[in-house]
Formats: C-alpha cells, sequence, structure tokens
C-alpha cells in the first residue's frame, strides 16, 4: 500500500476477510488495527459485507463492523410491480446529517441512476414493500 501510495483500498468481501483466517480469535481487533492505521494513512476505506437473507427482514451479518465506519450504506432487493429491483440507503454517516430517504438504486449502461425517495412505498427495507401509493412507482 505505501509503496504504491495507495488512496483507497476496497476489502470484498468483508466475509471472505474473515473465512480467510477462520483459527485468528481476534480478528475484529485486528480489523479495528488495520483500519485505524489506514485511516492514519488517509487511506478511504470501503468494506463490503454480504448478509445471510436476500429478502425479508432476516439479514444475518457475519461480523458487525458498524461501530467502526464512519458511514453505512445498506443496499436491498425488493420485489415490485412484479419485478426484483435495488434500494439503496444510509444508515449512518458520522460527522454529520444525512439523506434519510430510501430510493431505488440501479446500474444501466454503464450509469449509477438512482430515484425519487420511495415515499409511496412502505417496509422496501424488508424486502416485501407495500405499496401505498395512486399511481405506478416511477423508475430512476
Amino acid at each position: 500500500m505505501e509503496a504504491r501510495q495507495s488512496v483507497v483500498v476496497v476489502i470484498d468481501s468483508l466475509n471472505g476477510y474473515l473465512n480467510a483466517m477462520p483459527g485468528e480469535r481476534f480478528l475484529v481487533i485486528q480489523l479495528h488495527e488495520l483500519l485505524s492505521y489506514l485511516g492514519q494513512a488517509r487511506v478511504a476505506t470501503i468494506l463490503v459485507s454480504a448478509h445471510h437473507g436476500l429478502i425479508g427482514n432476516q439479514m444475518i451479518s457475519p461480523v458487525d463492523a458498524s461501530y467502526l465506519a464512519d458511514a453505512v450504506i445498506l443496499m436491498r432487493y425488493f420485489e415490485a410491480e412484479g419485478e426484483v429491483r435495488q434500494a439503496i440507503s444510509v444508515m449512518k454517516k458520522r460527522g454529520g446529517a444525512h439523506e434519510r430517504s430510501i430510493r431505488e438504486f440501479r446500474m444501466d449502461n454503464g450509469h449509477i441512476l438512482v430515484g425519487p425517495p420511495l415515499r409511496e412505498f412502505r417496509g422496501v427495507l424488508t424486502g416485501v414493500p407495500i405499496f401505498e401509493g395512486k399511481s405506478r412507482s416511477p423508475r430512476p
């Protein structure tokens, strides 16, 4: 990292990182030390953590590293109008206010599209939303 003067490190996935060292008892402490070191070196670190449970409210993480994070972004699948869609929301942002709405998220032709807040739905984070609006839901 230092030889290359890295400015961003991505650990994709945190699950794989944890599984690579199954006998390590102090893995969470080691992860904390690594993130502290990278932070002091002014390196932005992105941790990707896959949760068990695609749809529904039973999402289980192999380790809770959210207390180490400056920001936590949740991406979920949900079903609407006979399609599997994706939603994005900021669950935590240290050091200031953040966007609290849940929005539809898509990647299309090399572009990231974030739609308006999903205000006509209730239950998007459970993966089983209930449409409470009058019109068809907008696409980003």
